[in-house]
């Protein structure tokens, strides 16, 4: 039964490839990448014929067979170099790529198949089953890596051209990759995932059909980064390892005798430390990239890949870790260095010390802004070199370098930060990491990468210095605001002194002092807790008043002065929320200013109206007026005054502030030498307070 499910398996895997191949052959031969996948399918199915064939009548032999496998794979691969060679453009650097990238797969193949070759002509034990299994997971990893790279590094609407063959393709070195994973760990191949194989092949067949009908009039693109290039060449040395460990190993445990397998296992151990302590080296990768860049790019640097990476780290808004530490990363990244200083300009234009990394130096570092270090940056926007500058100082104009940074232990390069044509500090690079070779091509990423840099540490530091500007103003807003709050109670205070010695016998004057010193006494304690506690002072929005008494009693108080204004209303108490003490002070503040506008024999008269559930409070004058342009561009803001040095401008800015937070509203007319009109809006209280002034107002309507 088991045989008779092996053959029926590979059998449609035959069928299938068969006729995809037959597919391809009579209509999609075009392109490379269609010839590639036609390779694919014979192989694949002469593979599928030979492992039915064997089922059902024992050969081929496991030569053969072996043979038919390795050409499957190596054919899949092909595949994927077909396509990853479609996009890279036809020069030195594409064929240096594909030349290391061919050439080690190419060379895992050839041994594979020499051992094999080896042993069915007699030479016994070259490789055992395992290594031959470590060879073919190797295969499969190396086809899953190339596929994850073509798919990553492809433009994505390219894509939609190769989702369904990616998916395929991936599909097989995956099944491989878990089958002989499984066979490593129990020492033989699952006859359940054999069984399976041919199945699991064939139904990924519609996949590259679909694919191939698709894609027929479709450009496949691709490119290949560094990256990229990077992680292949990782996986192949790492292969090699292992099955160079493979090969040692089976030799030690054969000559060790007794001891053979204790000394295999305590190689392998300290060998795949040995990798592990390689792959994990940085000095070993930056060796590896500076290898890559220079034997297989025509320019060193991947400039997508550098500026994606340099807009992630300054993108990043938090403080940790800080913008400075972060800049110096990635000025000492594009030179494979770890290490690093930068200093700002501060207040005083001098060069503090911000920001190090694997670097010592005293926090209060500063670099004068006459050094000749300072002077020779603003001529020339060059790179210093501290090896080609003590080796020639003649080169930099016989330079005069600050010790703290010629004799750093590690200093390398000494790069200005600019910010437009002004220089706006300087970093210091410590040694790389591995032998760099600096060229032209070096110095201007580096320059734009430091301007792009030094840009956003004078924004930071331009944004730290407008917070702290605005919480200045906000302290002088408050100041203002006090100051003329103790205007008014001063003013108040004045007028009884001056008044005292006349009327100090009038008993009424007596009680009006009294109730004056008491208001002068509650505003001043409404300021100190305002200053001290101005949370405590912004819950008193919510209290239910009544503004006609809070009118009243603000028009009492602005009667001492002339002209007097004059309040007519008689039908019934309008409610709203607000704080009665300071809607009563932002009153005053216009009667006040009515009163300064106004000759003593003018006239002032306050109105309140209600409609729609909103009170509207009417303080008109016949005084000097204003025009329209002050109206609209100066009236509101803070420090703005038609009185001159004698006023602050705050009374109107801070009624409508308040106003606002109330949710009402306030509007002004006015023209210069009739007088003006302020009409303050408040919401009422509740509806039916609202509902009730309303049926009051028009039960009196007909009679006026």
């Amino acid at each position: 039964m088991v045989n008779d499910l092996n053959a029926l398996s590979h059998a449609v895997a035959f069928i299938t490839y068969g006729l995809l191949a037959i597919l391809i052959a009579a209509r999609y031969m075009r392109r490379n990448s269609d010839r590639a996948l036609f390779f694919a399918a014979l192989v694949s199915t002469l593979w599928a014929a030979a492992l039915v064939t064997q089922s059902i009548w024992g050969f081929p032999d496991f030569a053969v067979r072996y043979l038919l496998e390795l050409l499957r794979d190596g054919a899949w691969i092909a595949l994927i170099f077909t396509l990853l060679g479609s996009a890279l453009p036809n020069d030195g650097t594409a064929r240096k790529i594909k030349q290391a990238l061919a050439g080690a797969v190419i060379g895992l193949l050839v041994v594979l198949l020499l051992a094999s070759a080896a042993e069915h002509f007699g030479v016994n034990h070259i490789l055992s089953g395992k290594t031959k299994i470590v060879g073919q997971l190797a295969l499969s990893l190396i086809g899953l890596l190339l596929i994850e790279q073509i798919w990553r590094n492809s433009l994505g609407f390219r894509r939609y051209s190769i989702k369904y063959l990616c998916t395929g393709v991936a599909t097989i070195f995956i099944f491989d990759f878990v089958m002989y994973a499984d066979a490593l760990l129990f020492g033989q191949i699952s006859q359940s995932f054999w069984d399976a194989r041919g199945l699991a092949n064939a139904l990924l067949v519609p996949l590259f059909a679909v694919n191939v009908v698709n894609t027929r009039k479709q450009p496949i693109d691709f490119r290949v980064s560094r990256r990229a290039a990077f992680h292949v060449g990782t996986l192949l040395f790492a292969g090699a390892y292992l099955v160079f460990l493979s090969v040692a190993g089976y030799y030690i445990k054969t000559v060790g005798g007794s001891w053979g397998d204790a000394l295999r296992i305590l190689f392998f151990t300290l060998a795949l430390v040995f990798l592990v302590t390689l792959l994990l080296s940085r000095r070993l990768r930056a060796r590896m990239m500076v290898a890559i860049s220079q034997n297989f790019f025509d320019y060193k640097y991947d400039y997508r890949n550098e500026w994606l990476k340099m807009t992630k780290e300054l993108a990043n808004l938090t403080a940790s870790p800080p913008l400075p530490e972060r800049a110096i990363r990635i000025l000492a990244d594009l030179v494979e260095s770890n290490a690093g200083a930068i200093w700002l300009q501060d207040d005083q234009n001098r060069y503090q010390l911000k920001a190090t990394i694997n670097m010592s130096f005293d926090r209060h570092t500063l670099i004068d802004p006459n050094d000749d270090l300072v002077r020779y940056f603003r001529d020339k926007e060059w790179i210093i070199d501290l090896n080609a500058y003590k080796a020639d100082p003649v080169a930099y104009d016989l330079l005069e370098v600050p010790d703290i940074l010629s004799q750093c232990p590690n200093g390398w390069l000494i790069i200005p930060l600019y910010l437009g044509n002004e220089l706006y500090g300087m970093a210091l690079i410590g040694a790389p990491l591995t032998q760099v070779e600096l060229n032209w091509e070096n110095f201007d990423l580096i320059r734009v990468v430091a301007r792009q840099t030094g840009n956003l540490l004078a924004q930071a530091d331009a944004q730290s210095a407008l917070t702290r500007a605005m919480q200045f103003e906000a302290v002088s807003k408050a100041s203002a605001f006090m100051v003329h709050d103790l205007k008014t109670v001063i003013a108040q205070l004045s007028l009884l002194v001056k008044n005292a010695p006349r009327h100090r016998d009038n008993p009424a004057f007596i009680d009006d002092m009294i109730q004056t010193t008491d208001h002068a006494v509650n505003k001043m304690s409404n300021l100190v807790t305002h200053i001290q506690k101005p949370q405590d002072s912004q819950g008193q929005i919510a209290e239910k008043i009544n503004l006609t008494d809070v009118l009243r009693s603000a028009i009492a108080d602005a009667s001492r002065r002339n002209p007097t204004p004059h309040f007519d209303y008689k039908d019934g108490d309008v409610w709203t929320r607000a704080d009665a003490e300071q809607l009563g002070t932002v009153i005053g503040h216009l009667l006040r200013n009515a009163q300064d506008a106004t000759p003593p024999d003018g006239d002032i008269a306050v109105t309140l109206k209600v409609a729609r559930g909103t009170a509207v409070v009417f303080i008109q004058d016949s005084g000097s007026g204003m025009t329209e342009e002050f109206i609209r561009n100066r009236l509101f803001k803070p420090f703005e005054s038609t009185k001159g040095l004698t006023g602050m401008g705050i009374g109107v800015y801070q009624t409508r502030e308040y106003l606002l937070e109330l949710g009402g509203s306030i509007d002004v007319t006015s023209e210069p030498g009739l007088g003006s009109c302020f009409s303050m809006r408040l919401p009422l209280a509740d509806a039916a307070a609202s509902t009730a002034t309303k049926t009051a107002t028009k039960e009196t309507q007909p009679n006026q």
